[in-house]
């Protein structure tokens, strides 16, 4: 029973933007796709990532990116994990070359595997935020580029060592809503 209620949730969320977007009769954007990101002189950390424009501006994401899927993959480097909620705001919606700012809230979380390092801080808030451009290859294609700054990060003492103040990142996304009514 409690499986089935959270399946419908999960379906619930999922759809609900579906809903929205109908209801008004507006085309509305989700757009999902992959996120490359890297911290300045770190790791590699890759994953996926979906923002929904809610007005022609303001923008809210979601977004996963884990060294587990860039420099941790067949190596020792330590496996960390980034989930961010995020709020946008595009300058220039309807030109080509799309300018924004994003906010970003999380959490990070370390995994250093060894016994010895249990008594390190592995997790942390995340606060960063980014500025970037934005270009429709093709619509429905997108991609994203964009500079941010992490305003939490560690020494190893005081927080995870392994989270740097300065990363960049690269998105490719694809509208899932304009594919949607061809």
């Amino acid at each position: 029973m409690k499986l089935n209620m959270k399946l419908s949730a999960l379906l619930l969320t999922l759809f609900f933007p579906v809903g929205i977007g109908s209801a008004f009769g507006q085309q509305k954007a989700l757009d999902i796709g992959i996120r490359f990101q890297k911290s300045l002189d770190m790791y590699y950390e890759n994953g996926l990532t979906a923002q929904y424009m809610l007005t022609e501006r303001w923008a809210v994401g979601a977004h996963y990116v884990s060294s587990r899927l860039g420099s941790a993959m067949g190596s020792n480097a330590i496996r960390q994990d980034n989930m961010l909620v995020s709020g946008a705001y595009l300058f220039r919606p309807q030109r080509l070359l799309r300018p924004f700012v994003r906010a970003n809230l999380g959490y990070f979380r370390a995994d250093y595997e060894a016994d010895i390092f249990d008594r390190l801080p592995n997790t942390s808030a995340l606060a960063s935020a980014e500025a970037g451009l934005s270009y429709p290859i093709t619509p429905p294609l997108k991609v994203s580029g964009s500079l941010g700054y992490n305003a939490l990060t560690g020494d190893g003492t005081s927080g995870p060592g392994t989270l740097f103040p300065i990363f960049y990142q690269l998105s490719f996304t694809w509208n899932v809503f304009n594919a949607a009514t061809r």
